[in-house]
């Protein structure tokens, strides 16, 4: 069936994610027939670089013969069972294997199915906790400024954006919003490298005031991914930890997007060397392949969970498909992956490489504000003017032009506002690099020979 029929057939019934869906009479949607390595394939044969690891989530490419073997011989043998009461290999050997590489302080793992699900259990798990440990007054969260956490009602609460949330605002938990990190556009012209997380001032000032009502904190570590790839000091989270210590606070750590190597480290906590109370792991955990999350939380917290039946303390959460095993095994196979293939190691290498190659082609661009990265997360923020940093207006959509320029030239960069990110899969070579980036540097430079800025020629 040709590309036409079939996108007829797409929006005759499909209703595309994240999308208005009126932007595809004119843009219709791109009909991937197979992927291999960093490359998908449309049904005219055409390849496209995924420079965003389809969401943040493909690993070790496409089509990964290692987890194809570990997909299949697990459907062979068992695809899926109750968890209530059974339990099978996979689940048992994943639990064991992340336990033992994720900080101190976590000891225990409860299944969800994708990272919103995770969030909502961490939330729940916070406040039953301090319910029965007797701490009844401590029921609000706590959330910092640009968060992302999700898309159903209880991430949506925790998240501030209100491109996602500002509809549904009357259905939502009340929480408590506090300034955050912005390193890019500081208050306290700091530098990230080298500052003491000045900014924090304002969570402990907050915390200060309302810490008896407060069950949780809830922060992505080190990267705000969905604000644009924002990239604060570890400081803040070494200060974090302290201030939740002090005063009997859960701090939930959101490593669904920054885990599993994605900033050098194989968690982002390592960068300030702290552990959560609750940690929540998706994306990356089965390389792209089985929509898998899980939530890791101390012996402290399950503890106040474990008695007799009819005390009604149980953690009374469920989904059909909790600790299925095809996820379990792939996600076993992709632990197995980073023991085996020193892929930490060889991640430094590619990120070193990206930096350089990066700032290489674009130190001559007038409007990229800042290029930013940690580990294999890169972000180039492009502004109006770069001494005042103003950014270009919503409304312009310029980054989503540059993602469709940069489609046309066969990369698949979807950007977040008026911020274009590389995410590559860890398997993506160094022509592969310069590819990608190359294609992001001329997608940018044909925007903006299109669409010039006053005074500025490019």
């Amino acid at each position: 069936m040709s590309m036409k029929k079939l996108q007829e057939k797409d929006l005759k019934y499909i209703w595309h994610p994240c999308s208005q869906m009126k932007d595809y009479e004119t843009f219709k949607p791109i009909v991937i027939e197979k992927g291999k390595g960093v490359f998908l394939e449309d049904v005219n044969g055409k390849k496209y670089l995924d420079a965003v690891s389809s969401w943040w989530v493909n690993l070790f490419g496409h089509s990964n013969e290692r987890i194809n073997k570990a997909l299949y011989n697990q459907a062979n043998t068992l695809e899926h069972t109750i968890f209530a009461n059974f339990s099978h290999k996979p689940a048992i050997n994943l639990c064991e294997k992340i336990i033992n590489i994720t900080p101190d302080r976590l000891d225990k793992v409860f299944f969800g199915d994708n990272g919103s699900s995770a969030i909502e259990i961490a939330l729940k798990l916070s406040f039953q906790y301090h319910q029965q440990i007797g701490k009844c007054k401590k029921t609000k969260f706590v959330k910092i400024s640009d968060a992302y956490h999700g898309e159903t009602t209880g991430a949506l609460a925790v998240s501030d954006m209100d491109l996602y949330s500002k509809i549904y605002k009357p259905m939502l938990l009340d929480t408590v919003k506090v300034e955050g990190p912005d390193c890019f556009r500081c208050k306290f012209d700091k530098n990230r490298d080298t500052c003491n997380a000045e900014c924090f001032i304002n969570m402990e000032n907050t915390i200060k005031e309302i810490h008896e009502e407060v069950s949780a904190i809830i922060v992505e570590p080190i990267v705000q991914c969905a604000a644009g790839m924002k990239i604060y000091s570890p400081k803040y989270l070494v200060h974090l930890r302290k201030l939740c210590d002090k005063y009997d606070i859960n701090l939930i750590a959101d490593e669904i997007a920054v885990g599993f190597g994605r900033t050098g480290k194989m968690f982002a906590c390592e960068h300030s060397d702290i552990s959560p109370d609750i940690m929540c792991l998706s994306k990356g955990l089965t390389a792209g392949y089985m929509p898998l999350s899980l939530v890791l939380m101390s012996n402290k917290i399950y503890n106040a969970f474990y008695d007799e039946y009819n005390t009604m303390k149980a953690f009374l959460h469920s989904h059909s498909y909790s600790g299925n095993a095809l996820g379990c095994s792939v996600a076993v196979e992709t632990l197995k992956i980073f023991e085996e293939e020193n892929v930490l190691d060889k991640n430094k290498d590619k990120s070193d490489y990206l930096r350089k190659k990066v700032e290489s082609v674009l130190k001559d661009i007038p409007y990229v504000g800042e290029y930013r990265q940690i580990g294999m997360i890169g972000a180039i923020e492009l502004v109006k003017n770069k001494d005042t940093k103003e950014p270009f207006e919503s409304e312009k959509r310029v980054g989503y032009n540059i993602y469709q320029n940069a489609l046309e030239k066969g990369v698949l960069l979807r950007a977040l506002g008026n911020i274009i990110y590389f995410m590559p899969p860890y398997i993506i070579s160094k022509e592969e690099i310069d590819f990608m980036v190359e294609v992001a540097r001329d997608s940018i430079i044909k925007y903006f020979k299109e669409n010039p800025v006053i005074d500025k020629e490019i």
